[in-house]
């Protein structure tokens, strides 16, 4: 029996140790230069704001000790809300934060629908390798293991308060003088991205604010908005949702009041390219913007983890493979997460940092890019009044 019992163990161990791991720290040796990871360690911690009445989830990355030891795993559920992948990256778990650091510009990360917090984590965790402190959100109702039939209504009213609630509430749950809320910028994918416009000072339409079409709201739900906060200075979106649909309109989007980036797959089936994510783009005529383009790419063309092997099967209650959540059937995951990284860490900087130097990586010259690289990628600029 002793013996049958250490070999279970030792068959318990090797299966374990054998577990599938998803990296989320590749740069690719084709990548443009601003993917690099930074010169800082990392750190991540989880924390529970406590909203009474909606407690939110939140994992937060940033520069840490650069002594720091420790696991470096995330435990996150996929697509089927059951199944837990393991992902890796460079950042240790609840690591001291830098001693030396005046406090950092702050980012708040806004996942689809649905999703979790660790969703954009690649994105996430090389941003605060670069001097920030990064809080990615679990939107209530809206991951993963929360969903009903009344989560996509939740998510279209709570997106925006949700990350104003995380400004609102972060410096108070971190080490004192680690955050500076008043340099914030928002980063937001699909439906985050939804409430990362709002958040940057998009209003919604009249359409969808007397919407009472059970699918998208309870009566009057959208019309209690939360106003502009200042301390917010920029935005990036992914894929925003919202003008397929008539949440957003060329008048809407005029209240736009920070420079954002968006990117987006020109396939974008999902909220549309053309029909959608340029057009919102386009119509945010009073702020300098950027849109960055991933020719032929679907709505999962942004900055995703790579699919997990463990979501590597068939979801009974969908038909479908869960690994379609995640890829794209062009792009290659860490080519698009290592664009996005180059261009947010740019944009960022720019708008966060005040780093004027940033403006050379964004002028459409394709600074920092290897020779041959910008296939497929395009990357277009207007300016506040265009």
């Amino acid at each position: 029996m002793q013996r049958f019992g250490f070999l279970s163990l030792l068959l318990l161990a090797v299966t374990l140790s054998a577990r599938a791991e998803t990296r989320i720290d590749r740069i690719r040796p084709d990548a443009p230069e601003l993917a690099a990871y930074g010169p800082a360690a990392i750190g991540v911690r989880t924390l529970t704001l406590a909203d009474p009445k909606r407690p939110l989830t939140v994992e937060v990355w940033y520069p840490a000790e650069p002594d720091a030891k420790g696991t470096t795993l995330l435990k996150a559920l996929v697509r089927d809300g059951k199944t837990e992948a393991l992902l890796r990256g460079k950042a240790v778990r609840d690591a001291a934060p830098a001693q030396d650091a005046k406090a950092l510009p702050l980012v708040i990360v806004s996942h689809g629908f649905p999703g979790n917090r660790y969703l954009l984590s690649p994105l996430a965790e090389n941003i605060a390798s670069k001097g920030y402190v990064v809080a990615a959100i679990d939107h209530a109702d809206s991951t993963y293991d929360t969903l009903s039939d009344k989560s996509f209504a939740s998510t279209l009213a709570n997106r925006s308060p949700d990350q104003h609630f995380v400004l609102d509430h972060i410096a108070a749950a971190l080490p004192k003088g680690l955050v500076d809320v008043n340099r914030t910028g928002v980063i937001g994918y699909s439906m985050g991205g939804y409430g990362t416009l709002i958040t940057a000072g998009a209003t919604l339409t009249r359409q969808a604010i007397d919407s009472t079409d059970p699918m998208w709201s309870a009566p009057g739900a959208l019309a209690h908005q939360p106003a502009f906060d200042p301390r917010v200075k920029t935005a990036i979106v992914f894929a925003p949702a919202g003008w397929s649909k008539g949440f957003f309109d060329a008048e809407s989007l005029k209240a736009v009041k920070v420079p954002v980036l968006f990117g987006a797959g020109s396939l974008d089936d999902v909220v549309g390219y053309d029909d959608g994510v340029r057009p919102t783009w386009a119509a945010a005529k009073n702020v300098d913007r950027a849109l960055l383009t991933f020719e032929n790419g679907g709505h999962n063309a942004g900055p995703l983890i790579p699919a997990p092997e463990e979501a590597d099967k068939i979801d009974p209650a969908r038909g479908a493979n869960l690994l379609a959540h995640y890829i794209d059937a062009v792009w290659d995951p860490v080519r698009l997460d290592n664009l996005a990284e180059h261009f947010a860490t740019a944009w960022l900087g720019r708008y966060l940092k005040g780093d004027t130097s940033m403006d050379a990586y964004l002028d459409g010259s394709w600074k920092g890019f290897p020779d041959k690289t910008v296939r497929g990628v395009r990357f277009e600029t207007l300016k506040a009044g265009n």
